[in-house]
C-alpha cells in the first residue's frame, strides 16, 4: 500500500492464471525452480507431483523492457526432473505446466493499463505467438531429465514416510 503498487483484486478472468503464465509475465526473474515428478502406475494420475518445486533465490538475472517473456527465458529457469521409467506425455505436462498465450496477452494488456511498473513496458505480440492457444512451454517436454534408475513408488514412499497431510 505504501508504495502504491496495491491495486486491489485481480478481476475474476484472470484468478486461475498458472503460475507458469506468471512467470511469462513477470518483470523480474530471480529465481530457479526445479520441479520433481514422480512417475504413477495408475492411468487417471500418470505422475505424482509432490511438495519438490524448489526456488532458489538468486541475483536478479534479467529485467525485462519486452513483455511476455520469450520461451526460452522460462526454459532457461524452468527444471523438470522425473522419477521413472517415461517419457511423459505431452498433454499430462499440461496438467502443471500450463500456457495460455490469449489469457496472458490479456493479462499483460491489463497489467499495463493498472499497474505503473508495467506502464512504460513493450508488449510484443510476436513474443505472445511463440506460445501455443492452450499447451505447455514450447520446448519444455524436450527438456526433461529422466532418473530412470530409482523405483519411483519407492522414492516417493521413502520421500513421504513421517509426512502427514495438513
Amino acid at each position: 500500500l505504501k508504495n502504491n503498487l496495491y491495486r486491489g483484486q485481480l478481476p475474476d478472468e484472470f484468478k486461475d492464471l498458472t503460475w507458469v503464465e506468471e512467470m511469462v509475465c513477470a518483470i523480474y526473474r530471480t529465481t530457479a525452480h526445479v520441479t520433481r515428478l514422480y512417475g504413477s502406475t495408475e492411468e487417471n494420475q500418470p505422475f505424482v507431483f509432490h511438495g519438490n518445486t524448489c526456488a532458489h533465490d538468486m541475483n536478479v538475472v534479467s529485467t525485462a523492457t519486452v513483455l511476455p517473456r520469450v520461451p526460452a527465458d522460462i526454459l532457461g529457469q524452468l527444471t523438470v526432473v522425473f522419477v521413472g521409467p517415461g517419457p511423459i506425455k505431452k498433454e499430462h505436462l499440461k496438467l502443471i505446466f500450463r500456457i495460455r498465450k490469449n489469457k496472458v496477452w490479456r493479462f499483460l494488456c491489463w497489467l499495463k493499463d493498472n499497474n505503473p511498473l508495467y506502464k512504460a513496458l513493450t508488449l510484443s505480440i510476436e513474443n505472445a505467438n511463440m506460445y501455443g492457444d492452450d499447451d505447455t512451454i514450447p520446448g519444455l517436454h524436450e527438456s526433461i531429465i529422466y532418473d530412470k534408475n530409482t523405483n519411483p513408488t519407492e522414492a516417493f514412499k521413502a520421500e513421504t514416510a513421517g509426512v502427514s497431510e495438513p
